[in-house]
């Protein structure tokens, strides 16, 4: 088994493979592929498996997209301490990736009970215990100063200026696609169902038929992680997956706050936020509730009625009349409340990360450190690699393009001169780029997740047909077989 990496390009959709790799990543979200990155700067094969057919489909695409400043985890866990750590790494690496994150600040609002002021003054405390700096808490008054749309019910606030906003989805294909450039297998379509360790090697099956092995293997499965970990022999913990659900705002409420608004935390979460988003739009959300099966992202009228009315306690101005789309994520939680990050039970050399939800986002980079360290005290030698590339090149360069530099380029690529998406003015080079860089996109939601086409206010009514036309060229497949999300999610059955 050779440790020197091969560079490559592209991806194996994991048909009939068996090969051996000395890492096997299961899961390919946010944490998965933040892993398998950090991974990549070691002289290491390493394996990301994936179920579905591209990364980010679970909750790496579906949450809030908060950089959280580390006041709210519990003193003494490893939420507390890697969302300490995690917070100046993922700016870092968002800008090696060049991936859009603002650090705009969040505020934690009371509104006028005793209650919820000692809960403020509480969470300053934590936060400093954390070792959070920059905190303070000010008056209703001054956040309406500076947040001019703020409830005036809101009396107390905590200001949190280490918070930020990322783009979750766009920040795990970057992470995916580097540790790609830099060597790491990806393996689409790759649903585990048998997993073995025999003399020392994993051997895992898929449900299509698939045998890859490996000498050291992680869990980051997410709301499937138990599942994965019984699979191999581990019951020691279960996942409690909770559903929350968003309403997205067009871009013409995207400038009503600057900051994060939070309300006061419950038990049950962060509770239903108001923030700007780094493409412009507004979010609120999420609610909070256990999902009746694992892969429930349905809204409710119910839910999204929730989420729209505790938002507006917030920022009353809101106007609801611009919701251009609602969605759900899963997070997967645990019962001690605290992340997974540790060796299996008598399974040698399998490795849990799971339980990640929130401050999971936020501590992606910082886990994924945190795991390669154990993985080295269960044995894994790693030799750092002198071809390492950290860095990504910007798949939005075009678009920060002056009018003059935009005229220029156009002259030598004419393809970028043509625009698919008017919502959101994507060209066809931008979704072409999308369709041939690691992780290429095999769908049409994936250019949508890669490029912006189709997220704005007509949700793809205009540019759908020519982004199928893209892929269908681009992939020499036909029409009938282009799908919106994979599987059976086809747009056509034939010609008329």
């Amino acid at each position: 088994m050779s440790h020197q990496k091969q560079k490559r390009q592209g991806f194996d959709y994991c048909k009939e493979v068996k090969s051996m790799y000395d890492v096997l990543i299961v899961g390919a979200g946010v944490v998965g592929g933040m892993l398998a990155r950090q991974l990549s700067r070691y002289r290491l094969s390493v394996c990301l498996l994936e179920k579905g057919h591209d990364v980010a489909l679970g909750a790496s695409k579906a949450n809030s997209g908060i950089v959280h400043g580390g006041y709210d985890p519990e003193p003494g866990t490893l939420k507390a301490k890697l969302n300490a750590e995690g917070v100046q790494k993922m700016y870092d690496t968002a800008r090696e990736l060049n991936v859009p994150c603002i650090n705009n600040g969040s505020f934690v609002c009371a509104f006028g009970t005793k209650e919820e002021e000692e809960t403020i003054r509480a969470l300053y405390a934590r936060g400093l215990e954390n070792g959070i700096e920059g905190l303070s808490i000010i008056s209703g008054d001054e956040a309406r100063r500076r947040e001019p749309e703020l409830s005036k019910d809101v009396s107390l606030v905590l200001d949190v200026p280490n918070a930020g906003i990322v783009c979750p989805y766009e920040l795990t294909i970057a992470a995916v696609g580097n540790a790609m450039d830099n060597g790491v297998e990806l393996k689409l379509n790759c649903h585990v169902n048998s997993i073995k360790r025999e003399d020392g090697i994993f051997t895992v099956t898929s449900e299509e038929g698939d045998v890859i092995q490996g000498r050291f293997l992680v869990n980051c499965a997410g709301c499937f992680s138990h599942q994965i970990a019984r699979m191999a022999g581990d019951d020691s913990f279960t996942i409690i997956p909770r559903i929350g659900e968003y309403m997205l705002l067009d871009k013409n409420e995207g400038k009503r706050v600057s900051h994060t608004i939070f309300q006061v935390p419950t038990k049950e979460g962060k509770g239903i936020l108001v923030t700007p988003t780094v493409d412009g739009n507004l979010l609120t959300g999420p609610n909070a509730a256990i999902a009746e099966f694992l892969e429930n992202t349905k809204t409710t009228p119910e839910g999204l009625d929730i989420v729209g009315r505790l938002a507006a306690k917030s920022v009353p101005s809101i106007n609801f009349r611009q919701v251009i789309t609602s969605f759900a994520g899963i997070r997967s939680s645990e019962k001690n409340g605290d992340f997974i990050i540790r060796p299996a039970n008598s399974v040698e050399g399998m490795l849990h990360v799971a339980a990640i939800d929130s401050p999971g986002l936020t501590a992606s980079v910082a886990i994924a450190d945190y795991a390669i360290d154990r993985l080295r005290e269960m044995g894994l030698a790693t030799v750092e690699d002198p071809t390492f590339n950290g860095h990504r090149a910007d798949p939005h360069a075009f678009r920060k393009m002056s009018d003059e530099e935009k005229d220029a380029y156009i002259k030598e690529h004419p393809e970028f001169g043509r625009i698919i998406c008017r919502c959101e003015t994507v060209s066809e080079g931008e979704i072409l780029q999308a369709i041939h860089s690691n992780p290429p996109a095999r769908d049409v939601d994936g250019v949508k997740r890669r490029t912006r086409s189709g997220m704005g206010r007509c949700q793809g009514g205009f540019c759908l047909p020519y982004v199928m036309k893209l892929l269908k060229r681009e992939h020499g497949v036909a029409m009938e077989t282009i799908t919106k999300k994979g599987k059976e999610s086809k747009y056509v059955t034939g010609k008329m």
